[in-house]
């Protein structure tokens, strides 16, 4: 029996035949049912070699280089097939699962969907680590469940956002994992979701994905509409005034020490703070964007993956306080949470879904999503004939 999938090789593109993969210690065979193509795929494609090298640095060598042939898909739900030895074999075949992309082979684990050594979801067949894999609950549409991955990465920056629901938060760019960001910030009951983005199709996803403001950044500023919802402060003036005139007050109240009163309303929220910023663009250019015109006392997310060298003032962040915090992917019990609470109806990825394709139709899917004017998330159904958008 042999599987049929798609191989990134110099950036090509090409549907290839191939030997059945044979389940080793602790894994499982399962067929693809739905995988997704992720913006981690469109930069590997064509930066594969720059990825590798940053990957080396902190410790993981075996990062996709363009030398090498890659099946990729790390977003992805199929059906049990088979096991490997010494597994528990805790569901029957058929049992539609999903997993965190991930695969040991003896003492080393790779990255499923994104390292030579662990062939991904682009195909018919694919391995699956039986300790990292989870039933999907029943009612689950395949498509949903597909996007587990990406949603479990946009729950684990909402997370490190620390974003209460009182608070606005502002994504930049609505993208796929924009779009993902918006539906976790709205599921954890975020009341103010402002989304910028310059493509007409995409601000249309992102208004079906629950944001409650929606800009044009060629016509609009989504820092005014962010101010709109709530009074931060935007200027240096205003926070300085606002410092004397609360010392102006305080200071006129007889026996009050003035400090125990400033410490006590910081704990109560009353200092002045700025919106929670994600970014999901990914490109050159855009954190020195966010960092000159966001709000005082910002919290920056940076979610977007940029794979070329990039620069901001330093200075500027510094005069504002604005905190920037990167994140990068999940851990399982974010993973695990984020499959029930699509299970659950608290999050619909329906809307982020735009097309589907066969695995004859990839390369013409990573080509439409590279012009990010009309798709979002496309995913690939191994059975579908399928060939474009």
């Amino acid at each position: 029996m042999g599987v049929k999938a798609v191989a990134c090789h110099g950036g090509e593109l090409e549907v290839v035949d191939l030997p059945a993969p044979v389940p080793g210690r602790g894994q499982v065979l399962i067929r693809v049912i739905r995988a997704g193509i992720c913006g981690s795929d469109l930069h590997a494609r064509f930066h594969g070699d720059e990825a590798a090298a940053v990957s080396a640095e902190v410790g993981y060598d075996a990062f996709m280089r363009s030398s090498e042939s890659v099946i990729m898909g790390h977003e992805f739900t199929g059906d049990v097939v088979s096991y490997g030895p010494g597994c528990r074999r805790r569901w029957t075949a058929g049992t539609s699962v999903v997993s965190l992309p991930m695969i040991k082979h003896g003492d080393d684990a790779h990255l499923t969907g994104l390292s030579v050594h662990a062939p991904g979801a682009f195909a018919d067949l694919m391995l699956v680590a039986e300790d990292l894999t989870m039933p999907v609950p029943d009612g689950v549409p395949a498509a949903h469940a597909a996007l587990t991955e990406p949603l479990a990465v946009a729950h684990h920056a909402v997370r490190r956002g620390e974003v209460g629901k009182r608070d606005v938060a502002v994504v930049i760019g609505c993208g796929p994992i924009g779009l993902a960001v918006i539906l976790m910030l709205k599921a954890t009951g975020v009341r103010s979701v402002v989304a910028s983005d310059p493509s007409a199709g995409r601000r249309e996803l992102a208004w079906r994905c629950g944001a409650d403001v929606v800009v044009d950044p060629a016509t609009e500023s989504p820092w005014d509409a962010c101010v709109e919802r709530r009074k931060y402060i935007t200027q240096a003036g205003d926070l300085l005034g606002a410092a004397l005139g609360a010392m102006h007050d305080l200071r006129r109240i007889p026996g009050v020490p003035w400090w125990t009163v400033l410490r006590a309303a910081e704990r109560l929220g009353a200092a002045p703070t700025g919106p929670v910023v994600f970014e999901c663009v990914g490109v050159p250019g855009i954190i020195e964007d966010i960092v000159s015109h966001a709000p005082f006392r910002s919290r920056v997310v940076v979610v977007g993956v940029c794979m070329q060298p990039d620069t901001f003032r330093p200075a500027m962040a510094l005069n504002k306080e604005i905190e920037l915090r990167f994140v990068f992917a999940y851990d399982p019990g974010e993973f695990r949470d984020t499959l029930h609470m699509i299970a659950d109806g608290k999050v619909d990825p329906g809307p982020m879904i735009t097309g589907t394709v066969g695995l004859d139709g990839v390369r013409h899917a990573f080509d439409a999503l590279a012009s990010a004017e009309r798709h979002a998330k496309v995913l690939i159904d191994p059975t579908s004939d399928i060939a474009t958008l």
